[in-house]
């Protein structure tokens, strides 16, 4: 299984999204909140160059924003 991480606000509603679809297919994962760890904001920023969240790792991979069909396509992958 992949690793699978994701960077999020508290407020961001597709943040909530990922994170439920990961709940309700059973996929671990590492959350960062980058509203309040500035350093975990700048490794996003760094892995990114932007600000928008979530970005979600999975492997060696990062997306920006949470799309259900190109998520499981990546974790297939």
């Amino acid at each position: 299984m992949k690793d699978v991480t994701i960077y999020t606000t508290n407020t961001c509603h597709y943040c909530n999204l990922a994170k439920a679809y990961f709940k309700e297919h059973d996929i671990a994962y590492t959350e960062y909140n980058v509203g309040t760890d500035a350093q975990k904001r700048q490794e996003m920023i760094d892995m990114t160059h932007q600000l928008g969240v979530p970005v979600i790792v999975v492997g060696d991979t990062a997306m920006v924003g949470f799309q259900e069909s190109k998520f499981a396509e990546l974790f297939a992958a």
